[in-house]
């Protein structure tokens, strides 16, 4: 099998309702879909996105630009391709743009190398679980009211989750805390909260609201000051009972490295597509299982699941719905806030066609 086609389509998903992060306000999640074609029919599948669709043409062009180092490969040699592609984006640097290139083809390539062998990615590797518990993201924002809050999270068990994320960030620390509570009261003692501080605080502030939220036995406190300051989290963490996730914003394996060798987490977030793909993905899981440390990844969950499923120190895999709508199925969580593992071959997930061309720029 060689591949003979690298194809890419661009895709807009508007959001149900404009965001308010931390530094924009989010209204669309922007996708480059890859396809990589095969002599024998075979198609591997990945994606990377950006917000706004800023700097989509970038991404694209980077992708394009790795696209003589997989013509002709067969996919059973997909490290060779990444090996080549780490040395050749070099000169520009390991991290932003060049390694997100890098990931959406290395996607592709573990697809492919599934599909190739009859065997979804979890079996490929070898799995650990068939079933993982799942949270729902991307909701209980800044801009909701307490009643929206609790309303939002009274629907969110509806749906079978028994574990979700809010943000925090309000201009008093008594405000975060009555919203935490009143999410506390609706979702009771069993249920899961994680809190994400989207990188607003300094440490000092970090630790004083880590500590009036202590007793709400939050999961987690995510990202509580600028990502790249791992001295900073450092503090926070040895400072705090509650755990503090942070690494979603950090660069393949150099960077998570330097977060391990300053202890800045206790559990990592790696995102696939700043990882450089599956490849160096589970290069820095395995990493963090030497040291102890827990591993959720973010975002990307129809291909986090199958990842997840091969690690032992996987925690927890984090549903955010922006990308549903370009699958033909989303996970969804069982009785228990589960996700299955999915058996079909690559990924067990694959683009919708009719809404690949629904949302197609």
């Amino acid at each position: 099998m060689k591949i003979t086609e690298l194809d890419l389509k661009v895709v807009s998903i508007p959001l149900p309702t404009p965001i308010p992060s931390a530094r924009i306000v989010i209204k669309s999640a922007d996708c480059i879909l890859v396809s990589l074609k095969t002599d024998d029919g075979l198609t591997g599948e990945g994606m990377v996105f950006t917000l706004n669709g800023h700097r989509l043409a970038m991404l694209h062009a980077m992708l394009r630009s790795l696209e003589p180092l997989v013509l002709g490969l067969d996919p059973r040699m997909s490290g060779a391709f990444w090996s080549r592609a780490w040395a050749d984006i070099a000169f520009l640097g390991h991290r932003g743009a060049t390694v997100v290139g890098l990931s959406g083809i290395d996607m592709a390539l573990w697809d492919l190398r599934g599909k190739q062998a009859g065997l979804n990615v979890s079996h490929l590797i070898g799995a650990c679980h068939e079933s993982l518990p799942i949270y729902r993201s991307g909701g209980l924002r800044l801009s909701s009211s307490i009643d929206q809050l609790q309303d939002e999270a009274q629907a969110f068990l509806q749906q079978g989750y028994r574990a979700m994320k809010m943000s925090l960030g309000k201009a008093s620390l008594h405000e975060d805390v009555e919203r935490v509570r009143a999410v506390r009261q609706v979702i009771g003692a069993e249920v899961k909260l994680m809190a994400d501080c989207n990188q607003q605080f300094t440490a000092d502030r970090a630790i004083r609201l880590g500590r009036r939220l202590e007793e709400f036995e939050l999961a987690w406190i995510e990202e509580p000051v600028p990502y790249h300051d791992h001295a900073a989290e450092a503090v926070v963490a040895a400072a705090l009972d509650t755990p503090i996730a942070s690494g979603e914003s950090e660069y393949a394996r150099h960077g998570m490295l330097e977060m391990l060798r300053q202890q800045s987490a206790d559990i990592l977030m790696p995102d696939l597509q700043r990882m450089g793909g599956p490849t160096e993905f589970l290069k820095v899981a395995h990493l963090a299982d030497v040291h102890g440390v827990r591993i959720s990844p973010h975002l990307f969950t129809e291909m986090s699941i199958s990842l997840a499923a091969a690690l032992p120190n996987a925690l927890i895999v984090e549903h955010m719905p922006w990308f549903a709508p370009l699958y033909g199925a989303a996970p969804t969580p069982d009785a228990e806030g589960r996700v299955a593992v999915p058996t079909a071959p690559g990924w067990g997930y694959s683009f919708d066609a009719a809404a690949v061309k629904r949302y197609a720029v």
